[in-house]
């Protein structure tokens, strides 16, 4: 299989190859669907269904599209597991074309495109789009971004500077790590040019789309003190040294087969088809020295991996031309790590054989779906069993916003009070009346430290599920009874944390 070339001998775009590439991206999009309504919420989900009941411009910890996309689609769908992730099963197709159309750009015909649609069925892509996490949105926005970037720079397009600006300014609604994928195509253009396109107006046109489009998050990362950054503070000391560890050993996993995006590495510095955007090769080890710099979570680089795959899969699928062996063991590896990811991400295992499976054990996504609504059902045992006055002067407190997420979807039809936190943007929640003086507290801490944040507590026992599956709730979590001596009013600043 061929390229075609340009006059410039350049790798030209060959047709977008429509029924192979839709199949895949249904077959994805069909699939997340099937399984959407198995297990429970994960905690973030809880998290940003509480997060879109308060509509901002911004959060603490993240801008502030996925909770309002999920709050549209409890809209549309009802409140339920499922209906909140219809919107990122639409998404996991739309990446499927995204990385199609980037193979196409790179020269790739249906083969190709195909390879490269089949990276959504990767470990890290269906864990990401199943339990609707930002870093699903944030996939589309960096392919997109490369999309234009590579029709600029390849097909000699400069107003594609626009588009990938306005893509990039949308993505600073979803997460601000675009703004990293940025600084690396910058510097990946000062090593290997063509540095003369840094000087384009269309460029720096595209640059102010940006900034406008992503003006109104900025202003409240401004007039807020830059909370991201305290929060990108917080998760470097907590997670620093391990996301560092784990940083090279992930890239392993993060999209399908690693030899098809190391083509695409190597592809982009020896074919001189492709030289105008090799500064995407070198964009991606600079990520990961910046990562290492930043302690920045591993995941990161995911969605210019992505495009290196696609990219990669031009000439991987070049090196099946006429070799029925070979397409073989290229088929058994795409269809191995496609199961391997649908095993370890999606939830095909029955949640009362999931201690026992593994899955749960290699994959937290998969645990922190399970047992929240009787983690629920036990905190409103304990609130039960408190005296009539105790229960109206009540409050719920949590550590952790999936333990209030929890409480705030289930705890209404139990007849529980309130939940707060003081976790991330959940402190700007609260704090609870003054006359709510009666604490009933699920905190991963000792009865010690229970006492020392809230007052006088007693020990309720601990959190646990049926399925026996271990989780951050069922290892160490407790429920306590409180009674602060302190005014929440003053009581509330102890409690704030970012993490």
């Amino acid at each position: 299989m061929t390229e075609t070339l340009t006059h410039s001998g350049r790798a030209g775009r060959r047709p977008m190859a429509w029924l192979p590439v839709s199949l895949i991206a249904l077959a994805a999009t069909l699939a997340m669907l099937a399984v959407a309504g198995r297990y429970d919420y994960h905690r973030d989900e809880l998290y940003f269904r509480m997060l879109g009941n308060h509509p901002a411009w911004g959060y603490v910890d993240q801008p502030p599209f996925t909770p309002l996309l999920d709050r549209l689609a409890i809209e549309l769908l009802g409140d339920s597991v499922w209906a909140i992730r219809v919107p990122y099963a639409l998404l996991l197709g739309v990446a499927a074309l995204l990385a199609a159309a980037i193979a196409r750009e790179a020269g790739g015909g249906a083969g190709a495109q195909s390879l490269a649609a089949s990276v959504v069925f990767g470990t890290f892509p269906l864990s990401s789009f199943h339990v609707g996490s930002t870093a699903a949105a944030d996939l589309l926005v960096w392919l997109g971004v490369i999309l234009f970037v590579i029709r600029a720079l390849l097909h000699d397009q400069p107003r594609a500077w626009l588009w990938a600006g306005l893509v990039a300014g949308l993505g600073l609604y979803n997460k601000h790590l675009v703004v990293l994928l940025l600084l690396c195509l910058a510097g990946a253009l000062l090593i290997t040019g063509p540095r003369r396109v840094l000087l384009s107006p269309w460029l720096w046109a595209g640059v102010t789309i940006a900034l406008v489009v992503g003006l109104p998050n900025l202003i409240y990362q401004v007039v807020n003190d830059f909370p991201q950054a305290e929060m990108a503070r917080a998760l470097a000391e907590d997670k620093g040294e391990e996301s560092r560890v784990l940083l090279l050993p992930f890239q392993l996993l993060l999209v399908g087969l690693p030899p098809v995006w190391i083509a695409g590495v190597v592809t982009l510095l020896r074919d001189q088809r492709l030289r105008p955007i090799r500064a995407l090769a070198v964009a991606y080890p600079l990520m990961l020295v910046l990562l290492l710099v930043i302690a920045g979570q591993p995941y990161y680089p995911l969605g210019l991996l992505t495009a290196l795959f696609a990219i990669g899969a031009v000439p991987a699928v070049r090196w099946l031309s006429g070799r029925a062996a070979r397409r073989f063991w290229l088929l058994a590896g795409v269809l191995i790590f496609a199961a391997m990811g649908i095993v370890s991400s999606l939830p095909l295992v029955p949640e009362s054989e999931l201690a026992d499976s593994g899955v749960a054990d290699a994959n937290q996504t998969i645990a922190d779906q399970i047992g929240w609504p009787e983690y629920v059902a036990q905190v409103a045992v304990v609130h039960r069993l408190l005296p009539a006055e105790d229960q109206s002067r009540s409050v719920l407190f949590t550590g952790n916003y999936g333990e209030a997420g929890a409480l705030d979807r289930y705890g209404p039809a139990l007849g529980l009070p309130q939940a707060y936190s003081g976790q991330n943007e959940l402190y700007n929640l609260g704090p609870p009346p003054d006359d709510k003086t009666v604490v009933i507290a699920v905190l991963q801490a000792p009865l010690a430290r229970a006492d020392q944040l809230l007052g006088a507590c007693t020990d309720q026992g601990r959190l646990h599920n049926a399925a026996g599956v271990e989780n951050e709730e069922s290892e160490e979590a407790h429920i306590y009874v409180c009674r602060p001596s302190t005014p929440w009013h003053v009581l509330w600043p102890t409690l704030q944390h970012y993490s």
